[in-house]
C-alpha cells in the first residue's frame, strides 16, 4: 500500500492527521532572500538548507504531511519576478528538499505534497489556457521529483480554481483543493475574489476531489467557514489557518496567535469532524508542537 493510500484509509476511518505549519512565512522569518513579486519562492535555490531545516522541524513536531516551498513558483508568478528561467529548477528542488527532509528524519510515512497556487503578487492573471499549461508543467515536475500528492493553495475564484484542478490532475497525482476565505461587506464568507464559499463548494461537488482545505484563512473566520462546509460538502475536510497581517508586501507577525491559543482552536475544529489540521502563514513549528499535543 502506498503512503497516500495508507493515509486516505486512516482519514476515512476517522483519524485526525496533523500536517505542517507555514513554510513560506517561516522561510522569510529565518532570513532567506526574498524574490521580488514571488516572495519566498526562491528559497529552494537561494537558501536550501533553511527550507530543508523547516521541513525537518515540522516532521519533528509531528507533521505527517509537509508541503513544498512552491506556493509562489507557478510559471506566471515567476514571470512576474523575472525568474521564469528557474521555473523547473525551483519546483524540482523544492520537492526534493522536502523528500530529503523526510529521509534525514527517518520518517518514511510522511507524505510530501507539492503546493500549487496561481496567486499573483502584482494581480496579473494569464489567460486560462496559458494558466493551464503552466500548472500542468509544474505538476509534472513535482511528480517527477517525488511528490506524493498535490495541494492547490489559495484558490480565490472559481474559474481559475477549476482550470488549475484539471491541469494539476494531468500529472496523475491525487489533488486536494485549498480555499482561502474572508467575509464580504454583508458578513457572508467568500473566496478572496468574492465568490461565496458555498458556491465554490458546489462547483467542486462533482469533481471527485478527495479533500477540501480551508486554508490561508484567518483563525477567527474558520468556524464560519466550517458551518458552510458542513452544509455543502460531503467529503474529507482539512483546515490550515494563518495568523498575521500582510502589510506593504510583507508579513507582520507581531500579534500572531500564541501556540497555546492556536492549539485550543485546532482542538475545537477537530471536534467538528475536521480530518486534517495544520497551519499556514505565521504558524511556526512551536505552534504545531502544541497542536500535536492537543489533538
Amino acid at each position: 500500500m502506498s503512503r497516500y493510500e495508507n493515509l486516505m484509509q486512516r482519514l476515512r476511518a476517522g483519524q485526525r492527521i496533523v500536517i505542517d505549519g507555514g513554510t513560506g512565512s517561516e522561510v522569510e522569518r529565518r532570513g532567506a532572500p526574498r524574490l521580488d513579486n514571488a516572495w519566498s519562492g526562491g528559497g529552494a535555490l537561494d537558501a536550501p538548507e533553511i527550507v530543508r531545516e523547516i521541513h525537518e522541524d515540522y516532521i519533528r513536531e509531528g507533521a505527517e504531511i509537509i508541503i513544498s516551498n512552491t506556493f509562489s513558483t507557478a510559471r506566471n508568478t515567476l514571470q512576474d519576478a523575472g525568474a521564469e528561467e528557474h521555473f523547473e529548477a525551483l519546483n524540482r528542488r523544492a520537492v526534493e528538499l522536502a523528500c530529503e527532509a523526510r529521509r534525514r528524519m527517518d520518517a518514511p510515512h510522511v507524505l510530501v505534497a507539492g503546493g500549487i497556487s496561481y496567486w499573483s503578487f502584482v494581480q496579473r492573471h494569464p489567460p486560462l489556457e496559458e494558466l493551464a499549461d503552466g500548472i500542468a508543467a509544474q505538476a509534472g515536475i513535482m511528480k517527477d521529483a517525488g511528490a506524493d500528492l498535490l495541494m492547490l493553495e489559495m484558490m480565490v475564484d472559481i474559474d481559475r480554481m477549476l482550470v488549475t484542478l484539471d491541469a494539476a490532475r494531468s500529472s496523475g497525482l491525487p489533488v486536494w483543493v485549498g480555499l482561502s476565505c474572508k467575509p464580504n461587506e454583508s458578513g457572508e464568507m467568500c473566496l478572496y475574489n468574492g465568490a461565496p464559499l458555498a458556491v465554490a463548494l458546489e462547483a467542486l461537488a462533482d469533481k471527485n476531489v478527495p479533500l477540501v482545505n480551508i486554508m490561508h484563512t484567518d483563525v477567527v473566520y474558520i468556524d464560519a467557514c466550517l458551518d458552510i462546509v458542513a452544509a455543502h460538502w460531503d467529503g474529507l475536510v482539512g483546515v490550515y489557518a494563518h495568523s498575521g497581517v500582510y502589510t506593504d508586501g510583507q508579513w507582520v507577525f507581531d500579534d500572531t496567535i500564541t501556540p497555546a491559543g492556536f492549539a485550543h482552536s485546532c482542538a475545537q475544529w477537530a471536534n467538528r469532524k475536521v480530518h486534517l489540521i495544520g497551519g499556514c502563514c505565521g504558524i511556526r513549528p512551536d505552534h504545531m508542537a502544541a497542536v500535536k499535543a492537543a489533538i
